[in-house]
C-alpha cells in the first residue's frame, strides 16, 4: 500500500515534467507567426468589406508594406479610386488631391476599412492565439486571435486564415461584441 501511495505522486510529477504534444495546426501557426514576425515587405490586393449594421461599404485596394511603412491605395469603387494612405508606425495619412472620405469607426478603438490590413498583420504577428485548425482537406489553416482576459464573443476577435503550403494571408474578419464588421479577402499576397 505503501509504495502505490508514493507511485501516485511520483507519476503527477513526471507527467507535469513532460509538455503537452502540440497539434500540427498548432505547429504551424507558430511556424506562420515565427515568418510574418521576420516578414520586412508584402504586396497583396485586398476587398475589403465594412458592416455597419445598417450601411455595408465595399472596397477593393492595392497594399504594399516596407517595414514599418505601409501604403494602402484605394482601386474601387471608383468614387475613391486613387485615395491613398498611409501609415508608418502609429501615425496615418489619408490623401487624395483633398477629397476625404469617411464612414466612421467600426469600434471604440478607432477600427476602420482602411485600419483592417494593418490589424490583421499586427494579429498575425504577436496576436494571442485563442483556438487555431486546419480546414478544407487541410489546404487552410484558421488562426483564432482574443483578449486572453475577455470572454468568447465580447470585445474585437481577429480570425485569420492562411494558406497552409505557401502561408500567404487567405482571408482575415474582425469581430467586435460577437459581430462581424470586416472581412478582408486577400489575392495575390506576396513577401517582397
Amino acid at each position: 500500500m505503501r509504495k502505490l501511495l508514493l507511485c501516485v505522486p511520483m507519476m503527477l510529477f513526471l507527467a507535469g515534467c513532460f509538455p503537452a504534444k502540440v497539434s500540427p495546426a498548432e505547429e504551424l501557426a507558430l511556424t506562420i507567426r515565427g515568418e510574418y514576425l521576420e516578414m520586412t515587405a508584402c504586396s497583396a490586393h485586398l476587398a475589403v468589406t465594412a458592416d455597419y449594421g445598417q450601411r455595408v461599404y465595399q472596397y477593393q485596394m492595392e497594399a504594399s508594406v516596407e517595414g514599418e511603412d505601409m501604403t494602402l491605395t484605394l482601386t474601387a469603387p471608383e468614387t475613391v479610386a486613387g485615395m491613398t494612405a498611409r501609415f508608418s508606425g502609429e501615425e496615418g495619412t489619408l490623401e487624395y488631391d483633398g477629397v476625404w472620405t469617411e464612414t466612421g469607426a467600426l469600434d471604440g478603438d478607432g477600427l476602420t476599412p482602411v485600419s483592417a490590413f494593418p490589424a490583421l498583420l499586427e494579429a498575425a504577428r504577436s496576436g494571442y492565439i485563442t483556438a487555431c485548425a486546419l480546414e478544407e482537406e487541410d489546404t487552410l489553416l484558421r488562426v483564432d486571435c482574443g483578449d486572453p482576459t475577455g470572454s468568447p464573443g465580447q470585445g474585437r476577435e481577429i480570425a485569420l486564415w492562411f494558406d497552409a503550403s505557401s502561408h500567404a494571408l487567405v482571408k482575415g474578419e474582425i469581430s467586435v461584441d460577437g459581430f462581424r464588421v470586416i472581412l478582408c479577402q486577400c489575392a495575390s499576397f506576396t513577401e517582397n
